[in-house]
């Protein structure tokens, strides 16, 4: 993974996030993952599963090598925790926009408004939203709330659907643009 992400650091500077689990970083060693990680070129960890109650030594050391530690908001969080979260986050702060599994959806939540309003009372830091956006009005509905918007599952679906299809990159990329300008134009 480290690997490419320093190949693609030799074509483009777009930040590159890892979104990895802890135990991935607890089984390479937590000081030396995220050296390895700043030295290949990654701007930001968002550990799934590491609230930042437990989380002071990596907040540490990803200071230290100048990464961004980014946590998580879910619609359940309290309106205290969510000041707990956002002031130790860096980078930005990743609104979960519904409860359940992530995946396609045939609709985004309601709650999102009122829940990057809680958000954006205790940081100025940057909101992404994901779960479950599916497609361009997704997209564009969620967008007007966020600075950046998430989108996986839909993305790795298309790429499914399509299987060794010569045309898969060319459609995936229309997919992804699709999205991109439902945002802002292109």
């Amino acid at each position: 993974m480290l690997e490419t992400v320093a190949a693609i650091r030799k074509e483009s500077q777009i930040p590159i996030v890892l979104y990895i689990y802890f135990n991935l970083m607890h089984r390479y060693g937590v000081e030396r993952f995220i050296q390895d990680a700043a030295r290949a070129g990654v701007d930001g960890l968002l550990v799934l599963d590491l609230p930042p109650e437990e989380s002071d030594n990596y907040e540490t050391l990803m200071r230290q090598t100048g990464l961004c530690n980014i946590y998580l908001v879910a619609p359940t969080t309290p309106d205290d925790r969510i000041e707990l979260i956002v002031k130790r986050g860096a980078g930005f702060i990743y609104y979960i926009s519904r409860e359940g599994v992530t995946g396609m959806q045939k609709k985004v939540s309601e709650s999102i408004a009122e829940m990057t309003e809680k958000i954006r009372q205790h940081t100025d830091l940057p909101i992404a939203i994901g779960f479950g956006i599916s497609n361009p009005e997704q997209a564009r509905f969620v967008a007007q709330y966020a600075e950046a918007i998430v989108v996986g599952s839909a993305i790795v679906n298309q790429i499914g659907e399509l299987g060794k299809a010569p045309d898969l990159v060319s459609r995936t990329s229309n997919f992804v643009r699709s999205l991109a300008s439902a945002v802002k134009p292109l």
